[in-house]
């Protein structure tokens, strides 16, 4: 029985998903919680190769590229998530599922039936809906990270994958806008969290 909290952090990608994830963990373990920082995809064998995709997308099918997702998030769940939530934890991950449906349903696969594969995988107490321009997440890649574009990352792809992020009503979903400062991004998050910390009784 599920005993923590799973937080994910969802967005295109240059919205800052990393260091906010960074700085809530901070916040929360400076408040006396068990915090367990993740993100998909893993460094595991499965997490490897989809990482080969962002050089060449064109290696697998849209079906072979899925099944390479979902089997990621099983062994995430299995051995990372599962546990942590078992022993008390705030979970924090860095995507999640609908980061899955939202990039391959662009790509032109049905987001339900995404959705449906991947229905082994825990609920999110709160999903953290990073919302940002593409032209906007795709200058900061470029210019602020330093990095050329892959394969998921150009515009006409984002704008796919913002359109579909936007069309998820989970409610689950708190959106925040990822194009504001980074302190100020910071506290609203904070403030979405703190109702599900406030009372909760599992501290270091």
């Amino acid at each position: 029985m599920k005993k923590g909290l799973l937080i994910a952090f969802e967005g295109i990608d240059g919205t800052g998903k990393s260091t906010q994830i960074h700085l809530l963990a901070d916040y929360l373990r400076a408040k006396g919680f068990a915090v367990v920082e993740t993100r998909e995809p893993t460094d595991g064998p499965y997490g490897q190769k989809i990482r080969q995709l962002y050089l060449n997308r064109q290696r697998f099918t849209l079906e072979e590229e899925l099944e390479l997702f979902v089997q990621d998030r099983r062994q995430h769940v299995d051995e990372v998530i599962a546990p942590a939530l078992a022993d008390g934890k705030i979970v924090l991950t860095d995507r999640y599922y609908f980061s899955t449906v939202a990039y391959q349903g662009a790509a032109g696969m049905d987001p339900e039936a995404i959705f449906a594969a991947n229905d082994f995988a825990p609920r999110p107490d709160l999903v953290l809906l990073l919302v940002m321009d593409p032209e906007e997440s795709v200058r900061r890649i470029e210019q602020l990270r330093g990095e050329q574009l892959n394969d998921f990352e150009q515009v006409e792809q984002l704008r796919k994958v913002a359109d579909l992020f936007e069309s998820f009503s989970d409610g689950s979903i708190s959106r925040v806008n990822g194009a504001a400062d980074v302190s100020r991004v910071q506290t609203e998050i904070r403030n979405l969290v703190q109702p599900l910390v406030d009372g909760f009784p599992n501290r270091v």
